[in-house]
């Protein structure tokens, strides 16, 4: 039988219970603010405008750290049953997981591009009820594909190979 960690496994890494638990409080913080928003305005017509705006802030942030803290971890989306009939074909194999990191690494160029473009042009406005940068909202996107960008690099000079046992987790 196994166990599956907990938030507060200490065999966890460091970065990634910070990163549960960021996201722990990103959603417990959007779900207050909407759950009082939705109270105050069906129960007494008035509401907190704040609300959509944080939210919205919340969700964007939460998102990316969620997606940054799963690529480390292989749990992002995997067609391993396409390359499952590369696993007695050791070259082809790494040609692929070569083509595979390749194809992340320009990803995470292109959304670093895009995400740093918003975060510039965000910064010469501000959010129309809370007044906090616009650049905020681009910013987690920015980091994501640096640190993702970085880690399939990294994987990529390490030779590091592809994580084919979730086949049998998601199939």
């Amino acid at each position: 039988m196994t166990t599956t960690a907990t938030t507060s496994d200490p065999a966890k890494p460091l970065w990634q219970r910070a990163s549960e638990w960021a996201m722990a409080a990103c959603l417990a913080v959007m779900s207050l603010a909407v759950f009082i928003n939705v109270v105050l305005r069906y129960g007494f017509g008035s509401g907190v405008a704040a609300s959509e705006e944080l939210s919205r802030l919340l969700f964007v942030w939460m998102v990316f750290i969620g997606a940054t803290a799963a690529y480390p971890l292989g749990e992002h989306m995997a067609f391993t049953s396409l390359l499952l009939p590369l696993r007695r074909r050791p070259r082809a194999l790494l040609a692929m997981t070569l083509l595979i990191r390749a194809s992340v690494l320009l990803a995470c160029v292109l959304l670093a591009w895009g995400a740093w473009q918003q975060v510039v042009v965000g910064m010469e406005s501000r959010s129309v009820v809370l007044g906090y940068s616009n650049a905020l909202l681009p910013l987690p996107a920015l980091l994501s594909a640096l640190v993702i960008g970085l880690l399939a690099l990294i994987q990529i000079f390490r030779g590091e190979r592809l994580d084919l046992e979730h086949e049998l987790e998601m199939e």
